[in-house]
């Protein structure tokens, strides 16, 4: 009796766990840049080319920033309305040679069915982390409870994506450093692969909320304020720049725009017009 011969897969069925495969080792890639080795120095984009500038430059890791791209839509930060924005952009960038991670401010919604919508749409486009914020658009904070649902949400939709719970008991001056850990270990114990804390700077209540945490701690870059590699002393694992680089960036253009009026613009940290065009070619097609 002739043996059955295993029929070969589908072609479609080896590619599909191929990207799979591939998506695995992304996550895992993205975890080990805040374990292993020197901090995770995270830069944030706006736009498509800004993201294609960053990757191009080397960074192995890019995030997003809510206010950019709310802005460059026309739109308000942190009031959940660059939900459309947010996923357009981050379907885009993901094909970039980088790790991406998502600024998704609140979530875009109160309810955990419609955020881990989201999460499972962000990973499906080859989106490694976001990060979730508990600050609400009156300026408080949202509730303990209803938050870590959220982050619950999230890893049950999506469990090998690195979410970055970020508190702003600092940033909306709604407490302390007290509040601050008390949160923080709210979302570790929810779930959370990370905490950020935005707006703090004492170099105590840094150390504080890193011995407090059995996960790796974000800090927001602040001009000025503790540099990357004192915050890497202090045991943080994750620097990020926010909203910086698009503030730099519409000063800087500002500034060319006045040099242009007195006939005094220079070429020195300018990308050509090829080398801007250049960047859409990161996208292919739909880019």
């Amino acid at each position: 009796m002739t043996e059955p011969q295993p029929q070969p897969q589908p072609e479609t069925d080896q590619t599909d766990q191929a990207e799979q495969t591939d998506q695995t080792d992304r996550y895992e890639a993205f975890r080990a840049l805040h374990r292993t080795g020197d901090p995770l120095l995270l830069p944030n984009a706006w736009d498509h080319a800004s993201a294609a500038a960053l990757a191009r430059a080397g960074f192995p890791a890019i995030g997003t920033t809510s206010l950019g791209v709310a802005a460059a839509a026309g739109k308000t930060d942190a009031t959940g309305a660059a939900r459309t924005e947010t996923l357009a952009l981050a379907r885009g960038i993901a094909r970039l040679p980088a790790l991406v991670t998502v600024d998704i401010e609140g979530g875009f919604s109160e309810r955990p069915d419609d955020v881990a919508l989201l999460a499972r749409e962000l990973a499906a486009a080859g989106v490694v982390g976001v990060n979730l914020e508990d600050g609400r658009p009156d300026g408080t904070l949202t509730a303990v409870g209803p938050q870590c649902e959220l982050i619950r949400a999230v890893k049950e939709a999506v469990p090998a994506l690195f979410l970055n719970a970020r508190t702003d008991v600092y940033w909306l001056n709604a407490g302390g450093e007290k509040t601050a850990r008390e949160r923080a270990d709210a979302y570790q114990r929810a779930g959370a692969d990370g905490v950020f804390v935005p707006g703090v700077q004492d170099e105590a209540a840094v150390a504080g909320l890193v011995d407090a945490l059995d996960v790796p701690l974000n800090i927001l870059y602040a001009p000025g304020g503790l540099t990357p590699q004192r915050l890497t002393a202090l045991g943080v694992r994750r620097v990020s720049t926010g909203s910086l680089l698009f503030r730099a960036a519409v000063g800087r253009a500002v500034e060319v725009a006045r040099a242009f009026t007195r006939g005094t613009v220079g070429q020195e940290g300018l990308p050509t017009y090829a080398e801007a065009q250049e960047l859409s070619a990161a996208f292919g097609d739909e880019g």
